[in-house]
């Protein structure tokens, strides 16, 4: 925060700052792409935003600039009541300041990409897997970007407005600068695999390009930089390689299995209460280690995928992975691709008497959203209001047990809305999810369950309401389905929403995800049409806002 709290005072001061690079959009004329300054501009915003205060302690008063002043208004963000604000002058300082601006105009992206490659190549301000990600725009350089966001469960557009940085950056310890994702919740630093440090440097990437290149080769790739470098750059017979692999093995598959094998070892580490830091080291330690997890997630996914296996038995699988690194090789030589396959047979070896055949195991990884999914799910409905929708549940929270027609009947309100928030666009509702901490309290009260936090959100699960009602998930499950089957929804939305609609243990919690497909025209619910204002679901009234709705199409 300390650097951020600098560059306002340079502003207050009127002292000069680096200028804003950025490049105008060929297809659409006065939209702009930063190539470098964002990390500046999002410091003058979330000043102005009342995110933290200047070096003084002082906040911006929001009340002398409109702009902010109808941004707050509509609750976009939310001002310091601080009696301590800037002054009136110093307000109007920050206002006038000429910040320099540099702009390209009709780049082609490979030349955008050329300029963020040299601007951050001779100034040295990123890590080698930031540079290799910025240094190629490929299938594989994507996959590795969309499997990190998802996995951090950040936002994983390609590309964002910049009031949504905060939804893709991420909290680093005693460093709270509103950002959505804190790092202690991340997969990586949760489990110890990386310090939260490390994040910044996109050491997460790299470690799942060093996992995704052995699995599409079906073998390991020697652990080093030089490796990396080759398959990330043009016109290498490594790069060569691993594409076409890639484009064999399919990009949504190897997703799929990614995010599968995630889930498993973070059901294995939930199931026994530790990291697996503390899991699989014999010996407290602090130290971050990608090397040994990229052999224990390979050993993974070659048992699950591979030999078409489940895990049988979670405190079996944790029992066979204690301690396990006193039996692989670290040394410096464990980077060799004989090294590391030797290694995966050792893991292997250890752990398979906690798996069973089961030939249909496809079907857990590539029918159904992951845990990894819904963790994504859940972050993203903080910020993308419109589109998602999370309901605890369908039981009155009274204490009888009974169901609450009236919740059920909002849900199919809420899918006809979502499906008309236009074409090219598509919506999920988590039934399980309580978005109310009164709610949370209140369902920890009634039911004997740990709910599990996911950002500002509670998992409070749908298992404790089948066993209230007494039948089984399934036909819980069918309770949903029914009730919009004999809803007024209009086809082909009814037909869609039926397909679409799947359940993930989730811990043992259990939550239903009702995918709302995209539309090509205007959804009705009897007569009656709904739209999205934010997180509010509305009737729609009058022919002039059914007109605007189907105009959307």
């Amino acid at each position: 925060m300390e650097e951020k709290q600098r560059l306002v005072e340079s502003i207050i001061r009127k002292y000069p700052i680096p200028a804003v690079l950025v490049a105008e959009s060929v297809e659409k004329p006065g939209v702009y792409e930063v190539i470098d300054g964002l990390q500046r501009l999002n410091a003058i915003f979330s000043y102005i935003e009342n995110f933290y205060p200047d070096i003084e302690g002082r906040y911006f008063d929001v009340t002398k600039f409109s702009t902010a002043a109808g941004y707050a208004e509509a609750k976009l963000f939310s001002p310091k009541t601080a009696e301590d604000k800037l002054p009136l002058k110093e307000v109007s300082t920050i206002l006038d300041y000429p910040l320099a601006l540099s702009v390209m105009r009709n780049a082609t992206e490979t030349e955008v990409n050329d300029v963020f490659d040299r601007i951050n190549t001779y100034g040295h301000r990123l890590s080698d897997q930031e540079r290799r990600q910025a240094g190629v725009q490929n299938d594989f350089s994507s996959l590795i970007r969309d499997i990190a966001c998802v996995v951090r469960g950040d936002v994983s557009r390609e590309k964002l407005p910049l009031y949504d940085m905060p939804s893709i950056s991420i909290n680093l310890p005693k460093m709270d600068h509103g950002y959505e994702v804190d790092a202690e919740e991340v997969f990586w630093v949760k489990q110890g695999i990386l310090r939260s440090t490390d994040l910044r440097d996109s050491l997460d990437e790299q470690c799942i390009a060093d996992i995704t290149a052995s699995v599409v080769l079906s073998s390991v790739i020697d652990r080093s930089k030089e490796a990396l470098d080759l398959i990330y750059s043009d016109d290498t017979a490594e790069s060569k390689s691993v594409l076409a692999a890639l484009g064999v093995y399919g990009v949504d598959r190897l997703k799929d299995e990614f995010k599968f094998c995630i889930q498993e070892l973070e059901q294995a580490c939930e199931a026994s209460g530790k990291k697996l830091r503390d899991i699989i080291f014999s010996k407290k330690t602090t130290n971050a280690f990608p090397s040994v997890f990229a052999v224990i997630f390979i050993s993974f996914h070659e048992i699950i995928v591979r030999e078409k296996k489940r895990i049988a038995n979670y405190e079996t699988l944790v029992n066979s992975l204690h301690n396990i690194v006193d039996r692989l090789e670290t040394g410096r030589k464990s980077t060799s691709p004989d090294e590391r396959q030797k290694n995966i047979l050792a893991v292997k070896g250890l752990i398979g008497g906690a798996f069973v055949d089961d030939a249909e195991v496809y079907k857990l990884i590539y029918s159904n959203h992951t845990a990894v999914d819904l963790d994504g799910i859940i972050r993203r409905s903080e910020t993308e209001l419109s589109f998602y929708e999370l309901k605890q549940g369908c039981l009155n929270l009274d204490g009888s047990g009974s169901v609450n027609e009236d919740v059920i009947d909002r849900i199919i309100n809420t899918i006809c809305a979502i499906a008309n928030n236009g074409p090219k666009s598509y919506g999920k509702i988590l039934i399980g999810v309580s978005d109310k901490p009164a709610d949370t309290n209140r369902i920890k009260e009634l039911y004997t369950i740990s709910p599990r936090a996911v950002g500002k959100r509670s998992v409070v699960g749908v298992s404790r309401e089948a066993d209230k009602l007494g039948i089984g998930l399934d036909k819980y499950l069918m309770l949903w389905k029914q009730r919009i089957e004999k809803s007024q929804l209009s086809d082909p939305l009814k037909s869609d929403i039926l397909s679409n609609i799947d359940y993930n243990d989730y811990f043992g919690l259990g939550v239903i995800v009702i995918t709302i497909p995209e539309q090509k025209a205007i959804s009705f619910v009897g007569d009656e049409v709904y739209w999205r204002s934010h997180d509010n679901t509305i009737q729609a009234s009058g022919a002039k806002k059914i007109a605007e709705i189907t105009a959307r199409f």
